[in-house]
Protein backbone atom coordinates (compact mmCIF):
# COMPACT_ATOMS: atom_id res chain seq x y z
CA UNK A 1 0.00 0.00 0.00
CA UNK A 2 3.01 2.07 0.58
CA UNK A 3 4.20 2.21 -2.82
CA UNK A 4 0.88 2.91 -4.20
CA UNK A 5 0.72 6.09 -2.09
CA UNK A 6 4.13 6.92 -2.68
CA UNK A 7 3.29 6.39 -6.76
CA UNK A 8 0.28 8.67 -6.16
CA UNK A 9 2.51 11.32 -4.27
CA UNK A 10 4.83 11.51 -7.38
CA UNK A 11 2.38 11.39 -9.79
CA UNK A 12 0.93 14.34 -7.88
CA UNK A 13 3.90 16.16 -7.72
CA UNK A 14 4.47 15.99 -11.37
CA UNK A 15 1.11 17.28 -12.09
CA UNK A 16 1.67 20.06 -10.13
CA UNK A 17 5.05 21.19 -11.60
CA UNK A 18 3.46 21.68 -14.97
CA UNK A 19 6.02 22.39 -17.38
CA UNK A 20 9.08 22.77 -14.66
CA UNK A 21 10.86 25.31 -12.72
CA UNK A 22 12.51 26.98 -15.93
CA UNK A 23 8.95 27.68 -17.63
CA UNK A 24 7.77 28.62 -14.01
CA UNK A 25 10.22 31.06 -13.84
CA UNK A 26 9.71 32.60 -17.45
CA UNK A 27 6.19 32.78 -16.66
CA UNK A 28 7.33 34.70 -13.18
CA UNK A 29 9.49 37.03 -15.39
CA UNK A 30 6.56 38.31 -17.31
CA UNK A 31 5.08 39.41 -14.41
CA UNK A 32 2.57 36.27 -14.63
CA UNK A 33 1.32 33.76 -11.90
CA UNK A 34 0.95 30.58 -12.93
CA UNK A 35 -2.37 28.18 -13.19
CA UNK A 36 -2.06 26.74 -10.34
CA UNK A 37 -0.86 30.14 -8.34
CA UNK A 38 -3.67 32.62 -10.19
CA UNK A 39 -6.28 29.48 -8.55
CA UNK A 40 -4.82 29.88 -5.13
CA UNK A 41 -5.67 33.69 -5.35
CA UNK A 42 -9.23 33.45 -7.30
CA UNK A 43 -10.62 30.77 -4.57
CA UNK A 44 -11.18 30.60 -0.94
CA UNK A 45 -8.45 29.05 0.69
CA UNK A 46 -8.08 24.84 0.69
CA UNK A 47 -11.37 25.22 -1.30
CA UNK A 48 -10.00 23.91 -4.74
CA UNK A 49 -11.22 20.28 -6.11
CA UNK A 50 -9.10 19.51 -9.00
CA UNK A 51 -10.70 17.11 -11.61
CA UNK A 52 -8.73 15.31 -14.06
CA UNK A 53 -4.84 16.26 -12.96
CA UNK A 54 -3.37 13.09 -14.72
CA UNK A 55 -5.17 13.22 -18.06
CA UNK A 56 -2.45 13.51 -20.83
CA UNK A 57 -2.57 13.67 -24.82
CA UNK A 58 -3.24 11.04 -27.09
CA UNK A 59 -0.84 12.32 -29.92
CA UNK A 60 1.39 10.05 -31.84
CA UNK A 61 2.48 12.68 -34.28
CA UNK A 62 5.99 14.86 -34.51
CA UNK A 63 7.44 13.18 -31.06
CA UNK A 64 4.43 14.20 -29.12
CA UNK A 65 4.88 10.55 -27.97
CA UNK A 66 7.97 10.84 -25.50
CA UNK A 67 6.33 14.43 -24.47
CA UNK A 68 3.70 13.80 -22.31
CA UNK A 69 3.06 16.27 -18.92
CA UNK A 70 -0.05 15.24 -16.50
CA UNK A 71 -2.73 17.70 -17.08
CA UNK A 72 -1.87 18.30 -20.41
CA UNK A 73 -2.03 22.26 -19.97
CA UNK A 74 -5.11 22.96 -18.27
CA UNK A 75 -6.08 22.71 -14.54
CA UNK A 76 -9.77 22.32 -14.13
CA UNK A 77 -12.16 21.85 -11.08
CA UNK A 78 -14.09 23.89 -8.08
CA UNK A 79 -13.83 25.75 -5.58
CA UNK A 80 -15.84 28.06 -3.79
CA UNK A 81 -15.97 31.86 -4.06
CA UNK A 82 -17.08 33.33 -0.53
CA UNK A 83 -18.53 29.76 0.13
CA UNK A 84 -20.24 30.00 -3.19
CA UNK A 85 -19.72 26.79 -5.72
CA UNK A 86 -17.61 27.53 -8.23
CA UNK A 87 -15.96 25.91 -11.19
CA UNK A 88 -13.02 26.70 -12.93
CA UNK A 89 -10.48 26.23 -15.68
CA UNK A 90 -6.91 27.59 -15.76
CA UNK A 91 -4.67 27.55 -18.53
CA UNK A 92 -1.39 26.51 -18.20
CA UNK A 93 0.98 28.40 -20.52
CA UNK A 94 4.92 26.54 -19.06
CA UNK A 95 3.00 23.07 -20.51
CA UNK A 96 2.97 23.30 -24.51
CA UNK A 97 2.21 26.94 -23.89
CA UNK A 98 -1.23 26.24 -22.84
CA UNK A 99 -2.04 25.22 -26.07
CA UNK A 100 -5.54 23.44 -26.59
CA UNK A 101 -5.39 19.95 -27.60
CA UNK A 102 -8.71 17.36 -27.90
CA UNK A 103 -7.66 16.20 -23.89
CA UNK A 104 -7.54 19.20 -22.85
CA UNK A 105 -10.86 20.18 -24.52
CA UNK A 106 -12.33 17.36 -23.21
CA UNK A 107 -11.64 18.27 -19.53
CA UNK A 108 -13.28 22.14 -19.98
CA UNK A 109 -15.96 20.60 -21.39
CA UNK A 110 -16.17 18.18 -18.51
CA UNK A 111 -16.45 20.83 -16.04
CA UNK A 112 -18.81 23.16 -18.02
CA UNK A 113 -21.34 20.11 -18.19
CA UNK A 114 -21.36 19.52 -14.34
CA UNK A 115 -21.49 23.15 -13.89
CA UNK A 116 -24.62 23.24 -15.91
CA UNK A 117 -26.22 20.16 -14.17
CA UNK A 118 -25.81 21.50 -10.74
CA UNK A 119 -26.07 24.98 -11.45
CA UNK A 120 -22.99 26.75 -10.83
CA UNK A 121 -21.11 29.64 -12.68
CA UNK A 122 -17.93 28.77 -14.80
CA UNK A 123 -14.40 30.66 -14.45
CA UNK A 124 -12.44 30.09 -17.33
CA UNK A 125 -8.73 31.99 -17.22
CA UNK A 126 -6.96 31.81 -20.51
CA UNK A 127 -3.40 31.74 -21.26
CA UNK A 128 -2.96 29.76 -24.72
CA UNK A 129 -0.92 29.73 -27.79
CA UNK A 130 -3.67 28.28 -29.32
CA UNK A 131 -4.73 25.09 -30.98
CA UNK A 132 -2.04 22.30 -30.62
CA UNK A 133 -0.81 22.37 -34.46
CA UNK A 134 0.65 18.87 -33.61
CA UNK A 135 -2.92 17.03 -33.11
CA UNK A 136 -4.69 19.36 -36.58
CA UNK A 137 -8.29 18.96 -36.91
CA UNK A 138 -8.62 16.86 -33.21
CA UNK A 139 -7.78 20.03 -31.43
CA UNK A 140 -10.04 21.98 -33.81
CA UNK A 141 -12.76 19.48 -32.94
CA UNK A 142 -11.75 20.25 -29.30
CA UNK A 143 -12.48 24.27 -29.91
CA UNK A 144 -15.84 23.20 -31.42
CA UNK A 145 -16.77 21.29 -28.57
CA UNK A 146 -16.12 24.03 -25.96
CA UNK A 147 -17.95 26.37 -28.26
CA UNK A 148 -21.52 24.73 -27.83
CA UNK A 149 -21.05 24.40 -24.37
CA UNK A 150 -20.81 28.03 -24.36
CA UNK A 151 -24.08 28.82 -26.34
CA UNK A 152 -26.29 26.05 -24.57
CA UNK A 153 -24.81 27.84 -21.69
CA UNK A 154 -25.29 31.21 -22.32
CA UNK A 155 -28.44 32.70 -20.01
CA UNK A 156 -28.18 29.30 -17.66
CA UNK A 157 -25.06 29.91 -15.66
CA UNK A 158 -22.93 32.96 -15.73
CA UNK A 159 -19.65 33.11 -17.54
CA UNK A 160 -16.35 34.48 -16.86
CA UNK A 161 -13.27 34.86 -19.00
CA UNK A 162 -10.05 35.96 -17.47
CA UNK A 163 -7.89 36.86 -20.36
CA UNK A 164 -4.42 36.55 -18.75
CA UNK A 165 -2.04 36.08 -21.78
CA UNK A 166 -2.07 35.15 -25.25
CA UNK A 167 -5.36 33.97 -26.99
CA UNK A 168 -5.86 34.06 -30.31
CA UNK A 169 -7.14 32.70 -33.84
CA UNK A 170 -10.14 30.60 -32.93
CA UNK A 171 -9.45 30.60 -29.27
CA UNK A 172 -11.00 33.84 -28.96
CA UNK A 173 -14.45 32.99 -29.54
CA UNK A 174 -15.51 31.33 -26.79
CA UNK A 175 -14.34 34.03 -24.25
CA UNK A 176 -16.35 35.90 -26.95
CA UNK A 177 -19.96 33.79 -25.88
CA UNK A 178 -18.81 34.45 -22.43
CA UNK A 179 -21.26 36.69 -20.14
CA UNK A 180 -18.14 38.98 -19.23
CA UNK A 181 -14.73 39.29 -20.25
CA UNK A 182 -11.82 40.91 -17.98
CA UNK A 183 -8.45 41.69 -19.49
CA UNK A 184 -4.90 42.05 -18.11
CA UNK A 185 -2.90 45.15 -19.41
CA UNK A 186 0.54 44.69 -21.05
CA UNK A 187 0.27 40.77 -20.66
CA UNK A 188 -2.86 39.81 -22.67
CA UNK A 189 -4.49 40.11 -26.10
CA UNK A 190 -6.97 38.53 -28.29
CA UNK A 191 -7.04 38.98 -31.72
CA UNK A 192 -8.20 36.46 -34.68
CA UNK A 193 -5.61 37.20 -36.92
CA UNK A 194 -1.68 38.38 -34.97
CA UNK A 195 0.50 40.87 -36.30
CA UNK A 196 2.54 39.19 -38.65
CA UNK A 197 -0.59 37.84 -40.83
CA UNK A 198 -2.23 41.40 -40.58
CA UNK A 199 1.21 42.47 -41.94
CA UNK A 200 1.29 39.81 -44.94
CA UNK A 201 -2.65 40.48 -45.92
CA UNK A 202 -2.88 44.14 -45.38
CA UNK A 203 0.77 45.85 -44.96
CA UNK A 204 -0.42 47.24 -42.07
CA UNK A 205 2.00 47.38 -39.14
CA UNK A 206 0.83 46.85 -35.83
CA UNK A 207 1.79 45.42 -32.54
CA UNK A 208 0.06 42.94 -30.25
CA UNK A 209 -0.72 45.52 -27.59
CA UNK A 210 -2.12 48.22 -30.36
CA UNK A 211 -4.30 44.84 -32.91
CA UNK A 212 -5.86 43.11 -29.58
CA UNK A 213 -4.38 44.71 -25.80
CA UNK A 214 -6.60 45.24 -22.89
CA UNK A 215 -6.92 48.65 -23.40
CA UNK A 216 -7.76 48.45 -27.05
CA UNK A 217 -10.91 45.82 -26.15
CA UNK A 218 -11.68 47.85 -23.17
CA UNK A 219 -11.88 50.95 -24.70
CA UNK A 220 -12.25 50.97 -28.88
CA UNK A 221 -13.76 47.47 -29.77
CA UNK A 222 -15.53 46.89 -26.59
CA UNK A 223 -14.87 43.57 -26.39
CA UNK A 224 -13.51 43.20 -22.90
CA UNK A 225 -15.23 44.46 -19.96
CA UNK A 226 -12.63 45.95 -17.94
CA UNK A 227 -8.67 46.07 -18.30
CA UNK A 228 -6.79 44.93 -14.66
CA UNK A 229 -3.06 46.55 -14.04
CA UNK A 230 -1.68 42.76 -13.06
CA UNK A 231 -3.05 39.46 -12.62
CA UNK A 232 -3.99 39.51 -8.91
CA UNK A 233 -6.24 42.80 -9.38
CA UNK A 234 -7.96 40.77 -12.26
CA UNK A 235 -8.52 38.12 -9.57
CA UNK A 236 -9.57 39.76 -6.57
CA UNK A 237 -11.85 41.71 -8.93
CA UNK A 238 -13.71 38.68 -10.26
CA UNK A 239 -13.66 37.12 -6.37
CA UNK A 240 -15.62 40.46 -5.89
CA UNK A 241 -18.01 40.24 -9.37
CA UNK A 242 -18.84 36.73 -9.18
CA UNK A 243 -20.58 37.44 -5.38
CA UNK A 244 -23.09 39.66 -7.20
CA UNK A 245 -23.78 37.34 -9.82
CA UNK A 246 -26.65 34.73 -9.58
CA UNK A 247 -25.27 31.49 -9.57
CA UNK A 248 -27.99 29.69 -11.86
CA UNK A 249 -31.08 31.24 -14.02
CA UNK A 250 -32.83 29.25 -11.42
CA UNK A 251 -31.17 30.42 -8.35
CA UNK A 252 -32.33 34.08 -7.10
CA UNK A 253 -30.10 36.91 -6.99
CA UNK A 254 -27.57 36.37 -4.01
CA UNK A 255 -28.27 38.15 -1.13
CA UNK A 256 -26.04 39.90 1.24
CA UNK A 257 -26.88 41.28 5.24
CA UNK A 258 -26.61 44.85 4.98
CA UNK A 259 -26.64 47.93 7.44
CA UNK A 260 -27.34 50.42 4.80
CA UNK A 261 -31.12 51.72 5.68
CA UNK A 262 -33.72 50.89 2.75
CA UNK A 263 -35.08 54.01 3.36
CA UNK A 264 -31.87 56.49 3.94
CA UNK A 265 -32.67 60.19 2.48
CA UNK A 266 -30.09 61.61 0.48
CA UNK A 267 -30.59 65.37 0.59
CA UNK A 268 -27.92 66.13 -2.00
CA UNK A 269 -29.59 64.89 -4.92
CA UNK A 270 -32.18 67.33 -4.85
CA UNK A 271 -29.41 69.64 -5.80
CA UNK A 272 -27.41 67.19 -8.22
CA UNK A 273 -29.57 68.52 -11.29
CA UNK A 274 -27.46 71.93 -12.59
CA UNK A 275 -29.61 74.86 -13.16
CA UNK A 276 -28.76 75.50 -16.61
CA UNK A 277 -29.74 72.44 -18.54
CA UNK A 278 -26.74 72.27 -21.04
CA UNK A 279 -24.56 71.42 -17.75
CA UNK A 280 -23.58 68.38 -17.24
CA UNK A 281 -23.28 66.29 -14.04
CA UNK A 282 -21.91 63.18 -13.20
CA UNK A 283 -24.70 60.45 -13.01
CA UNK A 284 -22.29 57.68 -10.56
CA UNK A 285 -23.12 60.26 -7.75
CA UNK A 286 -26.53 59.28 -7.70
CA UNK A 287 -26.12 55.54 -8.44
CA UNK A 288 -23.77 55.74 -5.68
CA UNK A 289 -26.01 57.45 -3.41
CA UNK A 290 -28.80 55.21 -4.20
CA UNK A 291 -26.89 51.89 -3.75
CA UNK A 292 -25.73 49.86 -0.55
CA UNK A 293 -22.94 51.23 0.75
CA UNK A 294 -22.68 53.09 -2.16
CA UNK A 295 -20.48 50.20 -4.06
CA UNK A 296 -20.90 49.71 -7.81
CA UNK A 297 -19.17 47.23 -10.03
CA UNK A 298 -19.18 49.34 -13.82
CA UNK A 299 -18.57 47.08 -16.74
CA UNK A 300 -17.15 48.87 -19.37
CA UNK A 301 -16.57 51.83 -17.70
CA UNK A 302 -14.16 53.08 -20.80
CA UNK A 303 -16.37 51.86 -23.62
CA UNK A 304 -19.29 53.60 -24.94
CA UNK A 305 -18.99 55.66 -21.41
CA UNK A 306 -22.05 57.53 -22.56
CA UNK A 307 -23.76 55.23 -20.97
CA UNK A 308 -22.98 53.20 -17.45
CA UNK A 309 -23.98 49.92 -17.22
CA UNK A 310 -22.92 47.93 -13.66
CA UNK A 311 -24.12 45.96 -10.36
CA UNK A 312 -24.85 46.79 -7.00
CA UNK A 313 -27.29 45.65 -4.41
CA UNK A 314 -30.37 47.47 -2.48
CA UNK A 315 -31.25 45.90 0.66
CA UNK A 316 -28.85 43.58 0.26
CA UNK A 317 -30.27 42.42 -3.28
CA UNK A 318 -28.40 42.54 -6.74
CA UNK A 319 -29.71 44.92 -9.31
CA UNK A 320 -28.61 45.95 -12.51
CA UNK A 321 -28.38 49.96 -13.46
CA UNK A 322 -28.33 51.33 -16.56
CA UNK A 323 -27.50 54.75 -16.78
CA UNK A 324 -27.21 57.76 -19.30
CA UNK A 325 -24.16 59.98 -18.66
CA UNK A 326 -24.71 63.61 -19.29
CA UNK A 327 -20.74 63.94 -18.68
CA UNK A 328 -20.19 62.29 -21.77
CA UNK A 329 -21.30 63.19 -25.40
CA UNK A 330 -24.30 65.10 -23.10
CA UNK A 331 -25.79 61.25 -22.34
CA UNK A 332 -26.94 60.70 -25.54
CA UNK A 333 -27.88 57.25 -27.39
CA UNK A 334 -24.97 56.28 -29.75
CA UNK A 335 -23.77 52.77 -31.41
CA UNK A 336 -21.52 51.74 -28.74
CA UNK A 337 -23.59 52.85 -25.97
CA UNK A 338 -26.60 50.87 -27.25
CA UNK A 339 -24.68 47.83 -27.75
CA UNK A 340 -23.67 47.65 -24.44
CA UNK A 341 -26.59 48.37 -22.40
CA UNK A 342 -28.20 45.57 -24.58
CA UNK A 343 -26.15 42.92 -23.77
CA UNK A 344 -26.19 44.29 -20.19
CA UNK A 345 -29.76 44.16 -20.14
CA UNK A 346 -29.93 41.28 -21.70
CA UNK A 347 -28.04 39.29 -19.45
CA UNK A 348 -29.50 40.42 -16.44
CA UNK A 349 -33.26 39.20 -17.85
CA UNK A 350 -31.54 35.92 -18.19
CA UNK A 351 -30.83 35.69 -14.85
CA UNK A 352 -33.72 37.06 -12.97
CA UNK A 353 -31.97 40.68 -11.84
CA UNK A 354 -33.94 43.68 -11.65
CA UNK A 355 -33.08 46.26 -13.83
CA UNK A 356 -32.71 50.02 -12.49
CA UNK A 357 -32.65 52.46 -15.00
CA UNK A 358 -31.64 56.30 -14.81
CA UNK A 359 -32.36 58.22 -17.63
CA UNK A 360 -31.18 61.64 -19.01
CA UNK A 361 -31.17 61.45 -22.63
CA UNK A 362 -31.29 64.09 -25.71
CA UNK A 363 -31.41 61.83 -28.06
CA UNK A 364 -29.83 59.27 -30.64
CA UNK A 365 -26.54 60.61 -31.48
CA UNK A 366 -27.04 62.37 -34.97
CA UNK A 367 -24.56 62.15 -37.95
CA UNK A 368 -23.51 60.41 -41.00
CA UNK A 369 -20.93 58.19 -39.01
CA UNK A 370 -23.49 56.83 -36.87
CA UNK A 371 -26.09 56.25 -39.67
CA UNK A 372 -23.89 54.63 -42.07
CA UNK A 373 -22.63 52.20 -39.57
CA UNK A 374 -26.09 51.24 -38.85
CA UNK A 375 -27.70 53.01 -35.45
CA UNK A 376 -30.66 52.22 -36.81
CA UNK A 377 -30.11 48.83 -35.61
CA UNK A 378 -27.74 48.99 -33.20
CA UNK A 379 -30.23 51.32 -31.37
CA UNK A 380 -32.98 48.80 -32.10
CA UNK A 381 -31.23 46.80 -29.70
CA UNK A 382 -31.44 48.32 -27.00
CA UNK A 383 -35.24 49.01 -27.95
CA UNK A 384 -35.90 44.83 -28.18
CA UNK A 385 -33.94 44.34 -24.87
CA UNK A 386 -35.73 46.22 -22.81
CA UNK A 387 -39.41 45.50 -24.53
CA UNK A 388 -38.34 41.96 -24.15
CA UNK A 389 -37.40 41.83 -20.39
CA UNK A 390 -39.53 40.79 -18.41
CA UNK A 391 -37.99 40.92 -14.86
CA UNK A 392 -38.55 43.88 -12.47
CA UNK A 393 -38.00 47.30 -14.25
CA UNK A 394 -38.25 50.67 -12.75
CA UNK A 395 -37.02 53.47 -14.09
CA UNK A 396 -36.59 57.06 -13.04
CA UNK A 397 -36.18 60.46 -14.85
CA UNK A 398 -33.92 62.55 -13.72
CA UNK A 399 -33.60 65.40 -16.71
CA UNK A 400 -33.98 65.21 -20.36
CA UNK A 401 -35.96 62.64 -22.28
CA UNK A 402 -36.47 62.99 -25.44
CA UNK A 403 -37.60 61.59 -28.67
CA UNK A 404 -37.16 57.89 -29.94
CA UNK A 405 -34.54 58.28 -26.62
CA UNK A 406 -37.60 58.39 -24.39
CA UNK A 407 -39.12 55.30 -25.33
CA UNK A 408 -35.62 53.41 -26.00
CA UNK A 409 -34.82 53.82 -22.02
CA UNK A 410 -37.23 51.21 -19.96
CA UNK A 411 -40.25 53.63 -20.60
CA UNK A 412 -43.71 52.85 -19.12
CA UNK A 413 -44.94 52.16 -22.80
CA UNK A 414 -41.87 49.20 -23.23
CA UNK A 415 -43.39 47.38 -19.80
CA UNK A 416 -42.26 49.80 -17.09
CA UNK A 417 -42.89 48.29 -14.13
CA UNK A 418 -42.30 51.69 -11.78
CA UNK A 419 -41.84 54.77 -14.10
CA UNK A 420 -40.95 57.52 -11.59
CA UNK A 421 -39.46 61.07 -12.64
CA UNK A 422 -37.60 64.06 -10.55
CA UNK A 423 -39.67 67.80 -10.82
CA UNK A 424 -36.66 68.37 -13.01
CA UNK A 425 -37.70 66.03 -15.56
CA UNK A 426 -37.76 66.92 -19.08
CA UNK A 427 -39.97 64.68 -21.31
CA UNK A 428 -40.64 65.99 -24.73
CA UNK A 429 -40.32 65.12 -28.69
CA UNK A 430 -37.23 67.04 -28.15
CA UNK A 431 -35.85 70.38 -26.73
CA UNK A 432 -37.93 73.03 -26.85
CA UNK A 433 -35.80 75.29 -28.81
CA UNK A 434 -35.49 72.79 -31.66
CA UNK A 435 -39.23 72.21 -31.48
CA UNK A 436 -40.13 75.86 -31.71
CA UNK A 437 -37.90 76.35 -34.55
CA UNK A 438 -39.80 73.80 -36.40
CA UNK A 439 -42.97 74.35 -35.02
CA UNK A 440 -42.97 78.04 -35.74
CA UNK A 441 -40.54 78.54 -39.13
CA UNK A 442 -40.33 82.15 -40.18
CA UNK A 443 -40.32 83.98 -36.80
CA UNK A 444 -38.31 86.30 -35.29
CA UNK A 445 -35.46 85.71 -32.98
CA UNK A 446 -36.94 87.61 -30.39
CA UNK A 447 -40.40 85.20 -31.18
CA UNK A 448 -38.53 82.53 -31.26
CA UNK A 449 -37.14 83.26 -27.78
CA UNK A 450 -41.10 83.61 -26.76
CA UNK A 451 -42.53 81.05 -27.82
CA UNK A 452 -39.38 78.83 -26.69
CA UNK A 453 -40.12 79.88 -23.25
CA UNK A 454 -44.16 78.83 -23.39
CA UNK A 455 -42.81 75.50 -24.89
CA UNK A 456 -40.61 75.15 -22.16
CA UNK A 457 -43.30 75.74 -19.16
CA UNK A 458 -45.78 73.48 -21.11
CA UNK A 459 -43.53 70.74 -21.88
CA UNK A 460 -40.15 70.75 -19.91
CA UNK A 461 -41.71 69.27 -16.82
CA UNK A 462 -42.88 65.73 -15.83
CA UNK A 463 -46.50 66.54 -15.48
CA UNK A 464 -47.90 66.23 -19.19
CA UNK A 465 -46.53 62.86 -19.01
CA UNK A 466 -47.64 61.89 -15.54
CA UNK A 467 -51.43 63.30 -16.42
CA UNK A 468 -51.27 60.14 -18.97
CA UNK A 469 -50.23 57.82 -16.41
CA UNK A 470 -46.75 57.35 -18.73
CA UNK A 471 -45.00 58.63 -15.34
CA UNK A 472 -46.30 56.74 -12.35
CA UNK A 473 -45.44 59.71 -9.30
CA UNK A 474 -43.05 62.63 -9.52
CA UNK A 475 -40.70 61.79 -6.47
CA UNK A 476 -38.19 64.14 -4.84
CA UNK A 477 -34.77 63.56 -5.59
CA UNK A 478 -34.16 62.83 -1.54
CA UNK A 479 -36.11 59.87 -1.43
CA UNK A 480 -35.38 57.84 -4.84
CA UNK A 481 -33.25 55.37 -2.69
CA UNK A 482 -36.66 54.60 -0.77
CA UNK A 483 -38.61 54.29 -3.16
CA UNK A 484 -36.58 51.98 -5.56
CA UNK A 485 -36.46 49.92 -2.60
CA UNK A 486 -40.18 50.20 -1.55
CA UNK A 487 -40.23 49.17 -5.51
CA UNK A 488 -37.90 46.04 -5.70
CA UNK A 489 -40.20 44.83 -2.44
CA UNK A 490 -43.49 44.99 -4.74
CA UNK A 491 -42.07 43.91 -7.49
CA UNK A 492 -40.05 40.47 -5.98
CA UNK A 493 -42.60 37.90 -6.90
CA UNK A 494 -43.68 39.31 -10.70
CA UNK A 495 -44.50 37.25 -12.82
CA UNK A 496 -44.71 38.29 -16.69
CA UNK A 497 -44.12 35.71 -19.72
CA UNK A 498 -43.46 36.81 -23.38
CA UNK A 499 -45.35 34.87 -25.96
CA UNK A 500 -44.64 31.16 -26.74
CA UNK A 501 -42.05 30.97 -29.52
CA UNK A 502 -38.39 28.93 -29.84
CA UNK A 503 -36.18 32.31 -29.81
CA UNK A 504 -37.02 36.03 -30.67
CA UNK A 505 -34.86 37.60 -33.42
CA UNK A 506 -32.74 40.05 -31.78
CA UNK A 507 -31.74 42.83 -34.67
CA UNK A 508 -28.43 41.88 -34.51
Amino acid sequence: MSANIEELERRRAAAELGGGEKRIAAQHAKGKLTARERLEVLLDKGSFEELDAHVEHNCTDFGMETQRIPGDGVVAGSGTINGRLVFVFSQDFTVFGGSLSERHAQKICKIMDTAMKVGAPVIGLNDSGGARIQEGVASLAGYAEVFQRNVLASGVIPQLSLIMGPCAGGAVYSPAMTDFIFMVKDSSYMFVTGPDVVKTVTNEVVTQEELGGAVTHSTRTGVADVAFENDIEALMAARDFITLLPSSNRSGVPELPSEDLWDRIEPSLDTLIPASANQPYDMHELIRKVLDEGEFFEIAPNHGANIVCGFGRIEGRTVGVVANQPMVLAGVLDINASRKAARFVRFCDAFEIPIVTFVDVPGFLPGTAQEHNGIIKHGAKLLFAYAEATVPKITVITRKAYGGAYDVMASKHLRGDLNYAWPTAEIAVMGAKGAVEIIFRGLSPEEIAEKTREYEERFANPFVAASRGYIDEVIYPHSTRRRIALGLRKLRNKRLKNPRKKHDNLPL
